[in-house]
């Protein structure tokens, strides 16, 4: 598959899912939301892998970090950021999720020994600026917010979350496991502890039958999990963390086009000077020379 399209499939993706997830709020309470979204993607996954002819079956070893990734990554980080988004704009954990490309970058070079070049680091810089533009308003206004410090801290924590996930999965495929199975058992185990969660907390499992919950039920799993993540990682794979989450850049740009066609955003000058900021530093970040990385054995 063309590297071109591992990039561009992800972020059309979860550039509609910013829309797309409006259809789950209100009568479902959150955990249970994500809970089932990543329960019906883990079954898919598990389903394509024996179609493939992967075998499901996975060192014992393996199962404490796959476990780990589904409670940092597909629990904590999706939890994270819905309850920041109570304290402070979306436009900010937009910007929050921009600075991964960071985060990647430091957990590339301290598992996998990848170093990102001066240049990228710059480019990608460039790119978080674009999106602080593109959200100036809502970021100016957000310090009026009650709480908005502990939604900051939840923010940074979502995307903390998602680089240690990140960071857990290539650990097992640079192992020579299979990325399918590895991702299946993984977002099993989310959904597992959020359901628990749920059912804990007293928040009882809920769902919504109504065509536009299951409809959006179904994009949500199907495309915004489970073809966007196996993308995603299989271009983490072959260019870095840090490269692939290039795309946290380009995705505001596209949703807000999005939000224009159906929810009647408009640009401002500012705004649009950060759109084509961001485009204009993943074009320059994609330039860059990619990283090598040290090989990993079985045992390490």
């Amino acid at each position: 598959m063309p590297t071109w399209l591992l990039f561009l499939g992800p972020t059309l993706i979860w550039a509609s899912t910013w829309h797309v997830i409006l259809y789950q709020l209100g009568q479902v309470p959150v955990l249970n939301s994500v809970g089932w979204r990543f329960a019906l993607a883990a079954l898919v996954l598990a389903g394509l892998a024996r179609w493939q002819g992967q075998s499901l079956k996975l060192p014992r070893s393996a199962h404490g970090l796959m476990l780990a990734a589904g409670i940092v990554q597909y629990s904590g980080n999706y939890w994270a950021v819905y309850e920041a988004e109570q304290y402070i704009p979306s436009g900010l954990v937009a910007v929050l999720f921009a600075l991964m490309v960071f985060g990647n970058a430091l957990g590339a070079w301290w598992a996998f020994g990848q170093k990102s070049s001066r240049g990228f680091l710059l480019a990608a810089l460039g790119g978080t600026v674009g999106v602080a533009l593109v959200f100036w308003p809502e970021i100016a206004a957000s310090g009026a917010r009650p709480q908005a410090s502990y939604g900051l801290a939840i923010g940074l924590g979502a995307v903390l979350a998602a680089c240690i996930g990140n960071v857990l999965t290539l650990t097992l495929t640079r192992r020579g496991l299979p990325l399918l199975p590895i991702l299946a058992w993984s977002m099993g185990y989310g959904a597992a502890f959020l359901l628990l969660l749920s059912v804990v907390s007293g928040v009882g499992l809920q769902f919504d039958w109504r065509w536009p919950y299951v409809l959006s039920w179904l994009y949500l799993s199907l495309f915004g999990t489970v073809i966007a993540f196996v993308l995603y990682f299989k271009l983490a794979q072959r260019q870095g963390p840090a490269r692939a989450s290039l795309m946290g850049v380009v995705i505001p740009v596209i949703a807000l086009s999005v939000s224009a066609l159906f929810e009647g955003w408009r640009a401002t000058p500012m705004a649009l000077a950060g759109m084509a900021m961001c485009v204009g530093s993943v074009w320059l970040a994609q330039r860059q020379p990619t990283p090598t990385a040290r090989k990993v054995t079985e045992s390490s």
